[in-house]
Parts: C-alpha cells; structure tokens; sequence
C-alpha cells in the first residue's frame, strides 16, 4: 500500500505544480493590460486628444500606405508568374500538337499497309 500512497502524493505533487505555472501564466497574461492601460494613461496625459488623434492618423496612414506598396509588389509579381506559366503552356501545347500531328501522320501511313494485307489474305484465302 505504501506504493499507491506514494504515487498518490506524486500525481498530487504534479497538479500542484502544474496549478501553480497555470496560475503565474494568468497573473502574466491578466497583468499585461492593466500595465498597458497604466502607461496609456500616464502617457495620454502628455499628449492633448488632438495630437494624438493625428499621430495616429500618421501611423494609420503609412501602415495602409505600405500594405498598399506589398499589395502591388505581390500583384506584379503574380503578373509575371501567369505570363511565364501561360508561356510554359502555350509551348507545352505546341509540343503536344506537333507530337498529335506526327502520330497522326504515322497512323495514316500504316492504314493503306494494313488494309492491303487484309485485300491480300481475303485474296489467298479464295
């Protein structure tokens, strides 16, 4: 029995730990924005409602502005893509074509062979 109690005060010893972790992360976690309301407040007393509203425009502005830029960066990029793809596959199709052509060609040649045989073993059997 001793063995079970053991491990009883074992598996215990390890909720406990991991209660305790879970709890730190929660005061870390739940500490954070009443940090960061503390330091908006101190801060925003600097600062009139004015500037601020125009220094966050400021930001505003320049993030979309280089959301923009990447956006257009992104669509030449895939413009360049398609076109060198649709290039791949307009020649990939000139490739197949040519190769259809030719198999076309060969089979048409071997038809007249085919059908002379078949004139010539109808012959021989009468």
């Amino acid at each position: 029995m001793s063995k079970l109690k053991t491990y009883q005060e074992q598996l215990q010893e390890i909720v406990e730990k991991g209660i305790n972790a879970a709890e730190q992360q929660q005061k870390k976690l739940s500490a954070k924005p009443f940090d960061f309301a503390e330091k908006l407040e101190t801060e925003a007393r600097e600062y009139s409602v004015k500037t601020l509203r125009e220094r966050y425009n400021g930001y505003s502005d320049s993030l979309f502005g280089q959301l923009r830029t990447l956006n257009s960066r992104f669509g030449n990029f895939a413009g360049d893509l398609v076109a060198k793809l649709e290039k791949e596959a307009a020649e990939g199709a000139d490739v197949v074509a040519e190769a259809a052509q030719d198999v076309k060609k060969t089979v048409e040649t071997k038809k007249p062979a085919a059908k002379t045989t078949a004139k010539k073993k109808t012959a021989a059997s009468a």
